[in-house]
């Protein structure tokens, strides 16, 4: 299997572990307050929406991942979502670590 696929299915897993916030005014309040550790962004989001959620994440230097589509993002989760925030570490060292092994 390769990188992307698991990187995809570990956030499936982060969403049954109840690790994983959806919605973008959801995930930007939760990094408010400091609780996301990474921001999966889709690649085909709104240019006002990208802005909102990467401001927002720039103030505390949280990783961003937008490698992903809305339609892949919303498969892995099983909810149509754009922006999902992980607020778990190990979840999200995981799958910073799966993207970087070349997904």
């Amino acid at each position: 299997m390769q990188n992307r696929q698991k990187a995809i299915n570990l956030l499936g897993l982060a969403e049954r572990a109840g690790k994983l916030t959806t919605g973008t005014e959801t995930v930007i309040n939760e990094l408010n307050k400091h609780k996301i550790k990474a921001v999966i962004m889709a690649s085909d989001v709104q240019d006002n929406t990208a802005e909102k959620v990467n401001r927002a994440a720039r103030k505390d230097n949280i990783p961003m991942i937008t490698m992903f589509t809305s339609i892949e993002l919303s498969k892995a989760i099983g909810k149509k979502r754009k922006v999902l925030g992980l607020t778990d570490a190990g979840f999200a060292k995981a799958l910073v670590k799966k993207i970087n092994e070349g997904v």
